[in-house]
């Protein structure tokens, strides 16, 4: 059993503390209130950050002691949305948010996962069609094996998560978001993951 800290308790941040306790985990989750996640984060061996991308670099700068030795995983992504509320457009081109954590907060793993898909599959990727992809980016090896075994726990099979290496190469996995709302509009707000066909 992990002890975890979801900041965020939107669609994400709810679905993924509902499975990971449901897998047996001991799991928080805060909301965006400043008090609330310092508690959160500090009593947790593992944080997931599932607020709103556009903000997390300032919400979890600020949270550095607290974070501090931790591994922090980041399903987010910042974007700027367009007139219809969907991403037209990254907050971090040539870098990613992963990287400005990492960047931010020197003490804390980073581990950048699950941002590639709708929520609904996060923690239910056996519901599509065919089999869909996770990637992992970090530069921590032993944290990025703790991630695998949470991604695990949420119905992720050993052969779908692919680890792309450093934490650099989140800055791939965060512009696929630019993909989603053509398919959005193209087939309609159907479950899908962006996966490698091989």
């Amino acid at each position: 059993m992990t002890t975890l800290a979801v900041l965020g308790n939107g669609r994400v941040g709810s679905s993924l503390a509902a499975a990971l306790t449901r897998a047996g985990h001991e799991v928080s989750v805060a909301d965006r209130a400043p008090g609330a996640a310092a508690d959160a984060a500090w009593k947790a061996q593992v944080v997931i950050n599932a607020t709103p991308g556009a903000g997390s670099l300032e919400r979890l700068a600020a949270l550095r002691e607290e974070l501090r030795d931790k591994i922090l995983v980041d399903v987010s992504n910042a974007t700027v949305d367009g007139p219809d509320g969907l991403p037209a457009g990254l907050v971090y081109p040539g870098s990613s948010l992963a990287e400005q954590l990492q960047e931010a907060l020197p003490r804390t793993r980073v581990v950048k996962t699950l941002n590639t898909m709708l929520f609904p599959v996060m923690t239910a990727p056996d519901t599509l069609t065919r089999a869909p992809d996770v990637f992992l980016s970090g530069d921590d090896a032993q944290a990025k094996q703790m991630v695998r075994e949470l991604l695990t726990d949420l119905g992720w099979r050993k052969e779908w998560i692919t680890d792309l290496g450093g934490i650099q190469t989140a800055r791939a996995t965060e512009a696929a978001i630019l993909f989603v709302p053509h398919v959005i509009r193209s087939s309609g707000f159907a479950p899908f993951a962006i996966s490698i066909a091989r």
